[in-house]
């Protein structure tokens, strides 16, 4: 767990200025987020219970909640810190529940109609790791509920994926100094993420049980899918 408690510090130390990091490290960050919850398939004033996995600072669940006024949100994330930034933006949802724990520790205690996930998942150390990760979410869900998941993900092949890095790289060079990328945030990259390609998180989300998956946002190495229960 040496790898997760790397992971932890990172984010306990950028939790203050992680929501203005983001968008000059993610291409068209706001895009994604806004895919995410645009495919959520529900009713706007159904009281929804949604589950924010790696939470951070609360962007997604802000997100969820501007568009459902009465979804029941539970934040889980590794870092203290993140969580202190996410209840400060859920400061008006009184009800909101926050949860500091890591993937490999936590529990569904319950079950839920939506899981969102951004950012966070591919920190999960092996393709096991995974599925059985996503197996525990197939549980938790309610039947019709959804996981949605904005994520980074590997090419098929290692000419695409040398292509998906070039792309990453000349966009983070237009906002981030150059030896800020090459000696902080490429390293970070292949220091702590464990990425694998879409077409096998849809081939895990078959063997979690899911019957229907799809990709519903994509830029080279960023993607937002969904899987129905």
């Amino acid at each position: 767990m040496e790898r997760m408690d790397k992971v932890k510090n990172h984010f306990e130390e950028e939790a203050a200025q992680y929501d203005g990091i983001i968008k000059n490290l993610i291409p068209y960050y706001d895009k994604m987020v806004e895919a995410l919850v645009n495919t959520l398939p529900f009713d706007p004033s159904k009281e929804i219970q949604v589950i924010d996995l790696g939470c951070g600072t609360g962007t997604i669940s802000r997100a969820v909640r501007d568009v459902y006024p009465n979804a029941k949100l539970t934040c889980v994330d590794l870092s203290e810190k993140m969580l202190k930034v996410a209840a400060g933006k859920l400061s008006d949802v009184s009800d909101a529940m926050f949860i500091n724990k890591n993937f490999y520790d936590f529990s569904f205690d319950k079950k839920y109609d939506v899981v969102v996930s951004s950012l966070a998942l591919h920190h999960l150390e092996t393709k096991k790791d995974k599925l059985e990760f996503y197996r525990k979410i197939y549980s938790c869900l309610n039947v019709g509920g959804v996981f949605i998941n904005a994520d980074v993900v590997l090419a098929s092949t290692e000419a695409l994926q040398e292509c998906y890095m070039t792309q990453w790289k000349n966009f983070m060079l237009r906002n981030v100094p150059k030896d800020e990328v090459d000696n902080k945030w490429i390293p970070t990259y292949y220091e702590e993420d464990r990425p694998v390609s879409m077409m096998e998180h849809i081939e895990m989300l078959k063997d979690s049980g899911f019957k229907i998956m799809d990709v519903v946002w994509k830029y080279y190495n960023f993607a937002v899918y969904m899987a129905i229960k």
